[in-house]
């Protein structure tokens, strides 16, 4: 399989940025739209748990609902697709039992030889210091999978825009999130850059590498 090269790699992080306004008119294609869908798929997690939900918005009425719920960033009803970011709250030791479950079917292993990492997570997330603040440490793998989002979708020349200004309560009586045990992080507009958007010609600010980077 042939790699990205590191200066092909380098040159599309560069390109890429918050953007700020899209063009509604320019969709992103179905084949593109699925490959990033497989990207969030992809996405690692702590144990390999997977404690989150990815809602893909693509309907102009839910888009417009939720501007309001966004400091009305045009983002949100501009954009070709939203991502909202939601984590399974307060996992239980069904939600693993569930994960060892599919480990095992994908691995063609039994569940009864996967018991000690099953008890060994059981006993970290569910009832370890971490259970705690275990909504907290979902989160922070829903953010693992922003990241990866992003990037895969600068890679392919897709734009993107993370959205934290939006309000998560607000989102999950609109996404009708509760029943389900599932609660807003944070979400993604990504489609395609409006040639009027005067952030994107920009330069990027970042401190030197050398203080950013320390190899010891």
């Amino acid at each position: 399989m042939a790699a990205l090269s590191s200066q092909s790699l380098l040159e599309q992080l560069n390109w890429r940025y918050a953007t700020k306004q899209f063009d509604p008119n320019k969709p992103i294609a179905d084949d593109v739209w699925s490959a990033l869908e497989d990207t969030l798929v992809l996405s690692p997690s702590s144990y390999g748990l997977q404690p989150w939900l990815f809602l893909v918005i693509k309907s102009d009425d839910l888009k417009s609902q939720l501007r309001p719920l966004s400091w009305n960033q045009s983002q949100i009803t501009d954009c070709s697709h939203l991502v909202v970011f939601a984590i399974k709250k307060n996992l239980t030791a069904a939600d693993v039992d569930r994960f060892i479950e599919s480990t095992a079917a994908a691995r063609n292993d039994s569940v009864e030889s996967l018991s000690g990492y099953r008890n060994m997570i059981v006993s970290d997330v569910v009832n370890g210091p971490r259970s705690f603040s275990v909504n907290e440490w979902a989160a922070r793998q829903a953010y693992i999978a922003l990241g990866n989002f992003m990037t895969s979708a600068a890679v392919i020349g897709v734009d993107t825009c993370p959205l934290e200004g939006i309000d998560p309560a607000g989102y999950d009586k609109v996404l009708n999130l509760q029943p389900d045990g599932f609660a807003t992080v944070v979400a993604c507009a990504a489609g395609y850059r409006s040639p009027e958007d005067k952030y994107a010609d920009l330069a990027k600010v970042r401190y030197p590498k050398s203080d950013m980077i320390r190899v010891l």
